[in-house]
């Protein structure tokens, strides 16, 4: 996938259309997701939520190429992601989206430095260039003076900024955050959920964000429901509301 591909400029950044998920087969088989229809525009802050089961984690996975599915379209930029190789998935992954989880998931014996860092390794961007970049992320995320400090030495309230930085070094179109503020107390959170609006509004990122907490949800602009592997409701945010 490159930057040339076709795109209508009144396509959404991100279409499903009658997307199923289904897991084994036979009696034993689990269906996941059921026929999802979604549109997220460009520039878009959507909280989806559902109880445990309901196919938002399915449908997240998705969205992020983690995972594909099992019979309908998924359009990014107006391209067929499902006619995408394994290695061009991950080239999407890379060169478009970022992603924030509930566990950081950060390499426990190096600085925050060189965790901001990896994504640009994996870009192959030279030294000098990564180490700068990754410099203005940690700053970005009130991280100024911490780049040589391990997770053991951060809060998890910093370990989500390191996190956040990582995932925003590459000035990706979408982020995609799976319950971003689910092992921090609610100022943590709160604190988090700012960075993510201060990302939308002032970068213009499209954010995608999972969560079980419908005060966290009221930061988006847009809330979807899942239920039973469907989209059962959706309607606006408290952002959106103002």
């Amino acid at each position: 996938m490159n930057d040339t591909a076709p795109e209508s400029i009144s396509s959404p950044l991100i279409l499903l259309e009658g997307i199923t998920k289904v897991y084994g087969s036979g009696p034993a088989a689990v269906h996941a997701l059921k026929g999802v229809d979604l549109k997220i525009d460009k520039g878009e802050f959507v909280a989806v939520m559902g109880p445990s089961g309901s196919g938002k984690s399915t449908c997240m996975n998705i969205l992020g190429c983690l995972d594909t599915p099992t019979a309908g379209a998924y359009r990014f930029k107006g391209v067929d992601v499902g006619g995408l190789s394994r290695d061009q998935r991950a080239l999407l992954r890379r060169n478009f989206l970022g992603f924030v989880f509930q566990g950081f998931n950060l390499l426990s014996r190096t600085s925050a430095l060189e965790n901001v860092e990896l994504p640009l390794i994996y870009r192959g961007v030279p030294a000098g260039e990564r180490h700068a970049k990754a410099r203005d992320a940690l700053k970005a995320v009130g991280l100024e003076g911490w780049e040589f400090h391990t997770p053991a030495e951060l809060s998890g309230g910093q370990q989500q900024r390191v996190a956040m930085a990582r995932a925003m070094v590459i000035e990706p179109e979408v982020l995609m955050a799976d319950e971003p503020t689910g092992n921090l107390d609610s100022t943590k959170g709160r604190e988090i959920m700012d960075l993510l609006c201060s990302f939308n509004t002032e970068r213009g990122v499209t954010i995608v964000m999972v969560t079980h907490d419908p005060g966290m949800a009221g930061y988006a602009g847009r809330i979807i429901q899942f239920l039973d592997g469907l989209i059962d409701s959706e309607g606006p945010g408290r952002r959106h509301a103002s």
